[in-house]
């Protein structure tokens, strides 16, 4: 699609700047036009960043999509919000929010996906160290709170996953006539959202008794990696695989490929989770049976409120209850039955949402050990 191209483009070149800059010991172009001086006091203007994995996917360009949208509710043009592009690296993402903060000293609003959930730690100790303010999403360990961090730790928002991939994964068994082989792909083996998916899915067999898992791989939210998958699992199963999980959409996208390939595409049923645009257009072919949203064009742009709202005084996360601290963002089943009017209102235009509304869509506080 052009306007994944041309992003690229843009953001190979934002990236190279910042790199160059921090390198340099200047900050960088985009960090530079953000902090209009690099040493301003905390709460004055602080750096806008969101340190994420990847825009070329559909999610995540969604969630600085949302950022961007909070950027511009401040007067500010999107072009302020600083991309920390991690790529799946921990080590780039403690990297790269050091760099910012080094050189803001300390002086930042970042949102944060850690990527995986151990890197949360080092992430959250290096802005309370500088004196930033972070709110993270989706990874973190069990052991580790927001009020552990006094205030620099704003806060942290995950999805409940068990529910709606039981949901989902109960549709593709009964799509199946609740029996026959299911195959399964997985995320980043040691991400929350691909943990929690996983689970689902199993809590679902529990009142299938005659769906048997045949087998369930990590691809790594990765479209080719589950491509190569699906198609494996078509050579050593065929005709016994009756039914698809995948743990979000990018994945079902390769899998779905992968059916067709070999004249399966809609005669087997897929059931993946992000709600996506291209998603959403399997699901009006008749391709895809069911998707859950989880509003991430909302979630970019909160989790960069709160930490904007902490920095700048507005908020103080540490007055808050813990509700506020940690919660669950909003989930949404999509089937044909909304699928067009789902479409019409969250890709192609986007709801006008007030920024200062923190919690209005939330789904109350993280639950920990359910299953």
């Amino acid at each position: 699609m052009s306007y994944v191209k041309d992003f690229i483009e843009k953001e190979t070149l934002r990236r190279r700047e910042f790199l160059i800059g921090t390198a340099l010991g200047l900050g960088g172009v985009v960090a530079a036009s953000a902090l209009g001086t690099s040493r301003a006091m905390a709460g004055e203007n602080p750096a806008l960043a969101w340190s994420y994995r990847d825009r070329t996917n559909p999610y995540w360009n969604s969630i600085v999509s949302g950022a961007e949208s909070f950027v511009e509710s401040l007067g500010k043009p999107k072009s302020e919000l600083i991309h920390l592009i991690h790529d799946g690296s921990n080590e780039k993402c403690v990297a790269d929010i050091k760099a910012l903060l080094s050189k803001t000293n300390g002086n930042a609003a970042i949102a944060c996906d850690p990527n995986d959930s151990p890197n949360c730690r080092p992430t959250v100790e290096a802005v309370k160290a500088a004196g930033g303010h972070v709110f993270t999403i989706w990874n973190k360990t069990d052991d580790l709170h927001p009020w552990d961090f006094g205030d620099n730790w704003v806060g942290h928002m995950s999805w409940s996953d068990l529910e709606p991939t039981t949901k989902t994964a109960t549709m593709l068994f009964e799509a199946m006539g609740g029996s026959g082989g299911v195959v399964g792909l997985g995320g980043i083996a040691a991400n929350i959202p691909a943990i929690e998916r996983h689970q689902g899915m199993m809590e679902a067999t529990k009142k299938f008794p005659d769906i048997k898992v045949l087998d369930y791989q990590a691809a790594d939210w990765d479209t080719t990696k589950a491509n190569e998958i699906m198609a494996a699992y078509l050579t050593t199963y065929g005709d016994e695989i009756k039914g698809v999980f995948c743990a979000n959409d990018t994945m079902a996208y390769g899998a779905i490929e992968a059916l067709r390939a070999e004249g399966l595409a809609g005669k087997i049923p897929v059931v993946a989770y992000d709600g996506g645009a291209q998603a959403i257009e399997y699901i009006l072919k008749d391709e895809l049976l069911v998707t859950c949203y989880t509003d991430p064009y909302w979630g970019g742009g909160i989790a960069l409120s709160l930490a904007h709202a902490a920095s700048t005084g507005k908020y103080k996360p540490s007055n808050e209850p813990k509700e506020h601290r940690e919660f669950y963002g909003p989930t949404l089943l999509v089937t044909k039955a909304d699928a067009q009017a789902f479409y019409d209102k969250h890709h192609k235009s986007h709801p006008d949402y007030n920024w200062g509304d923190y919690f209005g869509p939330t789904n109350g506080q993280i639950a920990y050990n359910r299953y």
